[in-house]
């Protein structure tokens, strides 16, 4: 069957929308699996485009030393770019679980997975140039190309992330683009000689059954990759929208991890969760509408339904897979006793800054449970922006409290987010304790009344039921600081537009934890 040039022409354009399509998402998976990996989601994000374009750049370059068949170049720079972006994700995985030199791998594949690009784009123009004018020509291919890549984008943030992972997202990309490149194979075959033809049938034939192949073993490969890097055996593990949570378990007690940071152990949550509850609690003269940003996994929740006089919970959460996990989750369930469960907790899926901008509700109590500000998204629920929001929500005489990481280890950090909550005029009290798994960790109340050690000191918990840890003497404990390990004196104020306070969390002394 023979073709005419614009079936010829439109099988070209098909193939560089796949490219398109396929390009952007391979940069997407690589700037998550890197931000994963890595961390700075900014950073990584920035790196692996700016990457990704330069190696582009460099493909068009080498485009011009092919001079043979251009067709057949096409064709080989296709099938080679369906395995590196089929296969990118899970050997990542793996180099990530025996080495830390897991983002060298990132690096790499952005290279030569941009310099594939480049090479087909220009490729693409000289053999499209038998079919259409250079005016038509040059506008059409790029044309598709872009437009590949926003629908590469919207599959990659709608479709690819959520609902497939990074573990089967780049095959159906390595899919998507040796399909299209095959039917380009046989409309432009009559270009190629018998054994170029035979070759390139048994090169289709090897590449599909390796992807098909890297499909079937993909999971327990990344599993297997994920578990070497975890010293518990890991029982539950999802790439969410947002983010990647990991459950582990060793003996009788489960651990949650979040983008490869512990958050906690059913261990030794309970010196986590009861002095950041109860003692901003005991402190609060209401304490009736309590908010709780962050905390989808229960535990504070389920101390402060310890309280008869609390009346509603608002507990708001970024990822609802989390909250579902807090709601549905056997281990979390026992673990929070059902609290997000009760009558007296509403659970909300929303960025926590958006939903204090939206809401003219006001709070007793606001309890900040947030992961560390260890990239620029988190750090704008850490600034005196943020803090001004939380202040403008208390009732009369209501407080917050903030966790604020480790003021051992990430000395700077800490003292940081006590001067940008006292920016925003709020009044602050930091206090610490030692978790078992976590190590020395903080937190810093904020008040809207002048508050003092005093004050907390008096706080009395003697009454209040079923705590595993926390009495009225341990409470004196919690107040008491020696010299900060790090000069604290010129440390700034954290701002949207001024961040600071990530850089100095990036800066901590995190190789002691």
């Amino acid at each position: 069957m023979s073709y005419t040039k614009k079936q010829k022409s439109t099988a070209l354009k098909v193939a560089l929308f796949a490219t398109g399509l396929s390009g952007i998402v391979a940069e997407y998976i690589l700037s998550t699996l890197a931000s994963y990996f890595i961390g700075n989601a900014i950073l990584q994000f920035t790196l692996i485009v700016s990457i990704m374009l330069f190696a582009m750049g460099l493909g068009s370059r080498l485009s011009r030393l092919f001079t043979g068949n251009v067709v057949l170049s096409f064709i080989v720079t296709e099938l080679v770019l369906s395995v590196f972006i089929s296969f990118s994700a899970i050997i990542c995985y793996l180099v990530y679980g025996f080495t830390d030199f897991s983002w060298l791998i990132i690096y790499m594949f952005s290279i030569l997975i941009g310099l594939l690009i480049g090479l087909e784009i220009p490729l693409a123009t000289r053999i499209n140039d038998d079919y259409e004018e250079l005016r038509l020509n040059i506008s059409n291919i790029l044309e598709k190309d872009y437009f590949g890549s926003l629908i590469g984008g919207l599959f990659f943030a709608f479709v690819g992330l959520p609902y497939l992972g990074l573990t089967y997202t780049p095959f159906i990309l390595g899919f998507l683009n040796l399909s299209v490149s095959f039917w380009l194979f046989i409309v432009l075959k009559d270009t190629f000689s018998a054994k170029t033809k035979k070759m390139l049938s048994i090169t289709y034939v090897v590449v599909s059954t390796c992807i098909a192949l890297g499909v079937y073993f993909a999971s327990p490969i990344v599993q297997y990759g994920e578990q070497v890097k975890y010293k518990d055996k890991i029982v539950f593990s999802q790439q969410t929208k947002y983010q990647k949570i990991v459950i582990t378990k060793w003996k009788d007690w489960h651990s949650l991890y979040i983008n490869g940071n512990q958050q906690l152990s059913s261990f030794d949550e309970f010196m986590y969760h009861e002095p950041m509850a109860h003692v901003t609690m005991g402190l609060a003269p209401k304490k009736s509408n309590i908010l709780i940003l962050g905390g989808g996994d229960g535990c504070l929740a389920r101390e402060i339904l310890k309280y008869k006089s609390v009346n509603t919970i608002t507990l708001v959460d970024l990822d609802p897979i989390m909250l579902e996990l807090g709601k549905d989750n056997q281990t979390f369930k026992t673990l929070n006793n059902d609290a997000l469960n009760s009558p007296k907790v509403t659970t909300v899926a929303d960025d926590a800054f958006s939903f204090l901008e939206k809401n003219d509700i006001l709070y007793d109590v606001i309890f900040v449970d947030l992961p560390d500000p260890n990239n620029v998204d988190l750090n704008k629920l850490y600034t005196k922006e943020f803090y001004y929001l939380c202040k403008n929500k208390l009732s009369d005489n209501g407080l917050m409290i903030t966790q604020s990481g480790s003021p051992y280890y990430a000395t700077k950090a800490f003292y940081c987010i006590e001067k940008t909550m006292r920016a925003a005029q709020l009044n602050t009290i930091p206090l610490h304790n030692q978790i078992l798994t976590l190590g020395e960790w903080g937190w810093i109340i904020g008040s809207k009344n002048k508050i003092t050690t005093k004050q907390v000191h008096d706080v009395d918990v003697s009454s209040i039921p079923s705590l595993k840890w926390l009495n009225n003497s341990s409470i004196g404990l919690l107040t008491s600081f020696g010299k900060p390990l790090a000069d604290t004196t010129d440390i700034k104020i954290n701002t949207i537009f001024n961040p600071k306070l990530y850089t100095y969390y990036k800066e901590g002394n995190w190789n002691l934890y």
